[in-house]
This record gives structure tokens, sequence and C-alpha cells, in this order.
């Protein structure tokens, strides 16, 4: 496994396995499904000396990427505060490549500057939950019932942690 910067090449296969988190309908708050013009702009905020994204690659292919996100960008006094996201294509799911990406994230933000790290998760998530809790995360916030999935409402968590 190779985890790297993504390229913007890497869009397509970022978007397709985006788009098999939305179809869960527990793994993110977006409910239909995405194009790579979609995503164009979200991947251009990141900018890799900033607010990366990284891809993983298994065999050459994109196998899931992490995004490091600016909080309230514009607010100075959160620019050491970052929302870490994440998603594995599930042909590739349970063979340690969401803890690699987010050990490799963590390992990056001291020289991004980033201090302090959060990830907003739907209750019914229970491996990202896991995943997260297995990684030092602890729960800083919860939302009662403000995901609505089409009269199903969820939770939505809040796990952080200082780097």
């Amino acid at each position: 496994m190779l985890i790297r910067v993504a390229r913007q090449a890497d869009l397509p296969a970022m978007t397709d396995i985006y788009n098999q988190a939305i179809a869960t309908k527990h793994s993110t708050g977006d409910i239909q499904p995405m194009r790579v013009e979609d995503r164009l702009a979200w991947f251009r905020e990141h900018l890799p000396g900033k607010h990366p994204i990284f891809v993983s690659e298994v065999d050459g292919q994109v196998a899931g990427w992490c995004s490091l996100s600016a909080y309230r960008a514009g607010r100075a006094a959160l620019r050491h505060t970052a929302e870490i996201s994440y998603y594995i294509a599930f042909t590739h799911h349970r063979r340690g490549i969401g803890t690699a990406l987010i050990e490799y994230a963590l390992d990056a933000c001291p020289a991004l500057g980033i201090q302090h790290l959060f990830a907003i998760v739907l209750e019914g998530n229970q491996a990202s939950l896991r995943l997260l809790e297995n990684m030092g995360f602890e729960r800083w916030g919860y939302m009662p019932q403000v995901a609505d999935f089409d009269g199903r409402e969820v939770v939505h968590l809040y796990y952080g942690r200082h780097v």
C-alpha cells in the first residue's frame, strides 16, 4: 500500500468511493450520488500544504482517501483545527487502509499547523466509531437527530483529538 497526496486525476476514483458511502445512508450526510464535476471545487480547496487530501493505492488503484478540511475557514482562532474525513472502497474494507490513512494524516498535522482534529460521524456508522476510538479520538459532541434520511433521523457525533 502506498499513501500519497491526491492528484486531480484521482478524483474519478475518489468520487466512486464516496458514492459507495452515500449509498449506505450511514456514512455521510449526502443522499444523492456525486459526479466528478460536483467534487472539483471541493478538491481544489484542499491545498496540499495546508489541508491536503491523501489517497491510498493498492496495486496501482485508489483504494481509499482521507481529507483534512478547514474548520470555519477565515476565523483565525480556529486556524489550528481541521476536520478529517475518510472513505474506503468496499472491496478494501477491513484491510487496515482506514487506520493507515488516519495515521498518515495525524503524522502530517504538525507540519500543517494542525493541532486539533475532529471527525463527524453518523451514529449508525459503528465501524468508523470503533476506528476513531482505536486511534485515540474521543467523543466531543452530540447533535441529536439532525440528519434526515427520508424520515429516518440520525444523530451526528463529533469525535476529536489533540495532535
